[in-house]
Parts: C-alpha cells; sequence; structure tokens
C-alpha cells in the first residue's frame, strides 16, 4: 500500500453507512470521541453520502458538524443551515434510460426529488430498513412522471446483490457519459449525475475552505466512495468493505461494528 501523505490533515470526509455509522445506524461512543477531539484541533470533519439531506440531520446535529455536507454521493452539498450550495440533477434522458431498463427486473425502485423518497409500493421488502436509517418515510406516488426533470438521485434496491452487480455494469454501459451507476451497499444501486460524485465533492469542499488536497483524508466503505479516494492525500477503508474497495485506499482500518473510523483518526489524524 501507499505511504500517506506527511502533510497534517486538515480535513477529513467521511461517509456514513457502513463507515461512520454502526449497523444499528448510530455513531460508537469512541468514535463520537474522536470527531470531537479532531473539530477542537482545528480540523474540519464533513460527511460524504449516499442519503439525501433529510437522513443526514440527526447526525450532523450530534456531531456538531458546522460545514457543507454532501448528499446523494455529492450531488447535493448543503449548507449547514439545509440551504444548497450546489445541485447535480441527473439528465433527464439518463432518467428515462434508467428507469426502462430497472423496469424490466425484480428491484424496488426509488426516486429522490424535491428532499423526497418517492416510490410506488410501500410495502417492499427493502422499505422499512430503508425508512430506519433514513428517519423518515416515503412518498408514495402511482408514476414519477412528475419529477422526471428534477431527479437527485434513483435507486435499485434488492436482496439479490449478484442482480445488482449485473445492473451495475448494465447501465455502466447504457448511461455512458450521461449519468454514474454505482453500489452504495451490496443491495442498493446508485444511479446519479456524471458530477454527483464524492471525488468532485471532496475537491470543491477543500476548495471552499481554502485546504490542499494533499491535506485531506476520506473513509469509506462503498463502490461509491474510491471517487474520493483517488482526490485525497489520505484514503482509508473500512475492513469490512468488499477486497475491490480496499485495494483501492491507501490504507484499511477495523470494520464499523469496531470502531474503525476512530482508529483512523486516532492513528492519523490525532496521534500521527
Amino acid at each position: 500500500m501507499s505511504t500517506p501523505t506527511q502533510e497534517p490533515i486538515q480535513l477529513v470526509l467521511c461517509d456514513m453507512d457502513g463507515t461512520l455509522l454502526k449497523r444499528d445506524h448510530s455513531i460508537s461512543p469512541r468514535t463520537l470521541a474522536a470527531v470531537k477531539a479532531l473539530q477542537a484541533a482545528g480540523v474540519y470533519f464533513t460527511l460524504a453520502t449516499g442519503r439525501p439531506p433529510r437522513g443526514m440531520r440527526e447526525q450532523i446535529k450530534q456531531l456538531g458538524i458546522e460545514l457543507p455536507t454532501a448528499a446523494f454521493n455529492g450531488g447535493v452539498l448543503v449548507n449547514p443551515d439545509g440551504s444548497y450550495l450546489q445541485t447535480h440533477p441527473v439528465p433527464y434522458e439518463a432518467v428515462k434510460t434508467t428507469l426502462n431498463v430497472l423496469a424490466d427486473h425484480d428491484v424496488e425502485v426509488w426516486v429522490f426529488a424535491d428532499d423526497q423518497w418517492l416510490l410506488r409500493d410501500p410495502d417492499g421488502p427493502m422499505v422499512a430498513q430503508e425508512q430506519n436509517a433514513l428517519g423518515f418515510a416515503p412518498r408514495v406516488v402511482t408514476e414519477f412522471g412528475d419529477y422526471l426533470h428534477r431527479v437527485d438521485k434513483i435507486v435499485a434496491a434488492s436482496r439479490n446483490a449478484p442482480l445488482l452487480v449485473e445492473l451495475e455494469h448494465q447501465l455502466q454501459g447504457v448511461l455512458g457519459d450521461e449519468a454514474l451507476a454505482s453500489r452504495s451497499q451490496a443491495f442498493y444501486l446508485d444511479v446519479t449525475a456524471l458530477h454527483a460524485n464524492k471525488g468532485q465533492a471532496l475537491a470543491t469542499l477543500a476548495e471552499r475552505l481554502g485546504v490542499p488536497l494533499e491535506r485531506t483524508m476520506a473513509l469509506g466503505d462503498g463502490g461509491n466512495d474510491p471517487a474520493m479516494f483517488k482526490r485525497a492525500g489520505l484514503s482509508v477503508a473500512m475492513g469490512q468493505a468488499d477486497e475491490a474497495i480496499r485495494k483501492q485506499a491507501m490504507y484499511v482500518t477495523a470494520s464499523n461494528e469496531d470502531d474503525g473510523v476512530a482508529q483512523a483518526l486516532e492513528r492519523f489524524v490525532l496521534n500521527p
């Protein structure tokens, strides 16, 4: 693995699900203490996630984050007051293409637009789990047509992980340079705008804060995280991440269940 930057870390960008959060969606006391110590030392800490802005509010409050955060894999940069700093909606033609492809497969299709979670089937097998994670209920619609011009993210959800791998490759082929398809977790396939990626979010946030990229650190575990690994001065993958993800990071820490984020912050930032 690569040697990390010797420059002091000034900005940490952290994924949420599978990284900052444990399986029960909580932040462990050790991780919370590490983030607070980071902030007390004057190091910036913020979040980049596939979640919508509404699905981040509780954690932002708990962590005391006063910086912009990146929702929808970087599709929306959100100011601390909830206003949008920057948005990258999915192009209309890419939305139609994605929905047409997914219609031919046994997956739950969720559309995120207007800071709402839209779906057709409220009894889908993945809905309750997602509602518990996000902290708010979906809006049931008969069709997505009224929202197609302002979609922030489309999600295909399924317990059939191999199917989502196939769909990821299929969508990457047909979407071309119109949009991105990547699995944020084994059972979730996200489609976002081309510039809606965590690497671009990291670059934008670093520039806004006046921090050189070589003094940034990125932590993550999913298929949407290597984009920020490639831009960060120091990248750390979670221990439970797939091997393909771990190989793209400079370092591997413990799992999210074993305080992996806290261990990485302690090792590379708080006690370098």
